[in-house]
């Protein structure tokens, strides 16, 4: 497969893996829905949706994906997790549920529906550096909040008050936020050049 049009899977579980597949296709991945080890094993890189990090933790743990995902990480695979996305990605989460687990990876600590419920959903203009000059027009949506930053992450991206809404480690990049929502596609073109360099 040619280095330009990498296969990126998107963790089809559950929340809105549709819109992830349909903006990483249209930037010219190959974008395909992952919910089996063997889809997982096909894919250069991977997106974890936004939707409800619970239950994507039990259905990841009841489709098998739950080890097999963790491996990958390991290995190296970068990986893009959305709101949800990024709570499966934390090492840490505060306000879990009783037997909650993530994927793990990223060396931060999360709470989860930091903001409140859907009705305290909000969006704002946030600078991003790494982006380039122009803000991200970023919505959140029952959005966890990444209250402490680990030694081996870096946040680029943060709210007026400093709150970190967006880190890297290596593989690994999350949002808080949903950037498949907006028309709004660096994020995901940032991933892809992550994806491109692995």
């Amino acid at each position: 497969m040619a280095a330009s049009t990498p296969k990126v899977g998107v963790l089809a579980l559950q929340g809105d893996f549709r819109e992830h597949l349909a903006v990483l296709g249209e930037l010219g991945a190959e974008a395909v829905p992952v919910r089996r080890p063997a889809e997982l094993a096909e894919v250069q890189g991977l997106v974890i949706p936004g939707g409800e990090s619970t239950v994507m933790d039990k259905l990841s743990r009841a489709f098998g994906l739950r080890e097999p995902v963790q491996r990958a990480i390991s290995a190296g695979l970068p990986v893009y997790g959305t709101c949800a996305g990024l709570i499966m990605l934390a090492d840490r989460v505060l306000d879990a549920i009783d037997g909650q687990l993530t994927l793990g990876g990223l060396d931060v600590t999360v709470r989860r529906n930091a903001f409140g419920s859907q009705v305290d959903s909000f969006e704002t203009d946030l600078p991003m550096p790494v982006l380039g000059d122009e803000p991200v027009h970023a919505v959140f949506i029952r959005a966890p909040i990444v209250e402490e930053v680990g030694a081996a992450a870096t946040p680029i991206g943060t709210l007026a008050d400093g709150r970190v809404v967006a880190v890297e480690q290596g593989n690994l990049l999350g949002t808080s936020f949903h950037p498949e929502v907006t028309g709004d596609y660096r994020f995901h073109d940032y991933f892809l050049q992550k994806v491109r360099a692995a």
